[in-house]
């Protein structure tokens, strides 16, 4: 079980800052992402539709009985993660709530956070915060055309990038927080420039990292970290155009991608009512 692999999905190619955050932490994992590129961005959809996709993309993962599984979409976690805990056999993280705790950890001050649309529409990080410290004051700002950005390839110095962060950070500017959540796995790529709008004073806090050190937590403690102390292998399967998907990952991922693997949004569908309707005759059968 320790040399099984570690399931990881997101929307698109953001994830893969988790990727890089996870080889990083435990250099020797093998690591089985699915990237949902056919329907990103989950974050302008509503809660069934990602809650549906989400459960897609996990029942996939399975196939490849993983010791874990990552939830490295914040949009994910803050619609489904319940659901895909009661779902997946295996232990799941996430990453709003080591992200959160990493914020809180960081600083005594205010929080602020930024997220797509869906994530801040649901309330998951101010409720993880407030879990945690229940008179934390917490600011949250929907930034949705970040993603995009990112994925046209843009970097930090596009004009087009910082009159964006200009116009979504300048509330936050004034709330003056201590730390700030990047709580989407795209942020990671803009963090210089969203420090410069913010300045040095306030901590950028990235939901990637902390979901690496949990995951490398809950894997310590229940004994499956690979023995190896490198050289794990990164497998990648994408629901649209794999070529694509590799040469843009290696951005995100910091690691070159020599191959991608294609597997349909309808697979991914078909795959899930099976196992579904299987576990509904067996429950009938009882």
């Amino acid at each position: 079980m320790r040399e099984q692999p570690v399931g990881v999905f997101d929307s698109g190619l953001g994830g893969l800052t988790v990727v890089r955050e996870l080889t990083r932490t435990m250099p020797g994992e093998d690591i089985i992402y699915l990237g949902d590129t056919a329907r990103v961005p989950y974050g302008s959809k509503s809660l069934e539709t990602v809650r549906r996709f989400s459960l897609e993309c996990a029942n996939f993962l399975l196939r490849f009985s993983p010791k874990l599984i990552v939830v490295a979409c914040n949009t994910a976690t803050a619609a489904a993660i319940e659901i895909l805990r009661e779902h997946c056999p295996v232990e799941v993280v996430d990453v709003i709530g080591p992200g959160a705790s990493l914020a809180v950890e960081r600083t005594d001050k205010s929080i602020g956070v930024i997220a797509t649309e869906a994530t801040i529409a649901s309330g998951a990080y101010q409720r993880a915060i407030a879990a945690i410290d229940p008179n934390r004051k917490v600011m949250a700002q929907a930034c949705p055309l970040l993603v995009p950005i990112v994925e046209e390839g843009r970097d930090e110095n596009d004009p087009i990038v910082r009159a964006a962060l200009m116009d979504y950070l300048r509330e936050l500017q004034r709330f003056r927080p201590g730390a700030m959540i990047l709580g989407c796995t795209h942020y990671p790529l803009l963090k210089d420039a969203i420090g410069q709008v913010m300045g040095p004073d306030v901590a950028l806090i990235s939901s990637a990292h902390g979901a690496a050190i949990d995951a490398q937590r809950r894997m310590g403690l229940s004994g499956l970290l690979s023995s190896r102390s490198y050289g794990g292998r990164l497998r990648c399967f994408s629901t649209d155009n794999p070529q694509r998907f590799a040469r843009l990952g290696e951005r995100f991922g910091a690691r070159q991608i020599n191959e991608v693997e294609h597997v349909s949004p309808e697979e991914l569908e078909s795959a899930l009512r099976e196992v579904l309707a299987a576990q509904s005759q067996a429950v009938e059968d009882r």
